[in-house]
């Protein structure tokens, strides 16, 4: 690391410790050239990651556009709040573990319906009449019935 005063290159690390919840490493360096003392900041950098919607038009990706439309597929449905997180959790280390820095709206629709599928079978078909744009009761029936078959 440069020193930033002197331009050096030889700076050592005297003391590190975490910093922002854990987030990023705190350093304080010394300059054996002028010694002076700074600090610098270790993170992890993030790939900012891009959803294409059907459109193809792209927006930053939103966990809280997964939680409102799982929160809203399981109202008044016995689920509960930590199994809901769970489940938003779960989606989410699928989509970082694809490794992408564009994935599609459809991919990540149906991770949410697999994860509701397993959560809760109502919430499923509340999720999958909205997101698969059910036009009427048979598409819905149709529905229903995969749901069944694979019960039996």
């Amino acid at each position: 690391m440069k020193c930033p005063y002197c331009g050096e290159d030889n700076t050592r690390v005297i003391d590190s410790r975490p910093a922002e919840e854990n987030n990023s490493i705190r350093r304080r360096r010394h300059c054996d050239a002028c010694g002076r003392r700074f600090t610098t900041y270790e993170k992890v950098e993030t790939i900012p990651l891009m959803v294409i919607k059907k459109d193809n038009n792209r927006e930053p990706y939103n966990r809280s556009k997964i939680e409102s439309g799982i929160i809203r597929a399981c109202h008044k449905r016995p689920v509960s709040t930590s199994a809901i997180q769970s489940a938003i959790d779960a989606i989410e280390a699928q989509i970082f573990a694809m490794e992408e820095k564009e994935v599609r709206s459809s991919t990540v629709g149906e991770l949410v319906m697999q994860q509701l599928k397993e959560l809760d079978e109502v919430a499923y078909v509340r999720f999958a009449s909205v997101y698969r744009e059910f036009r009427d009761v048979n598409t819905f029936l149709e529905e229903l019935e995969k749901l069944y078959r694979k019960q039996g």
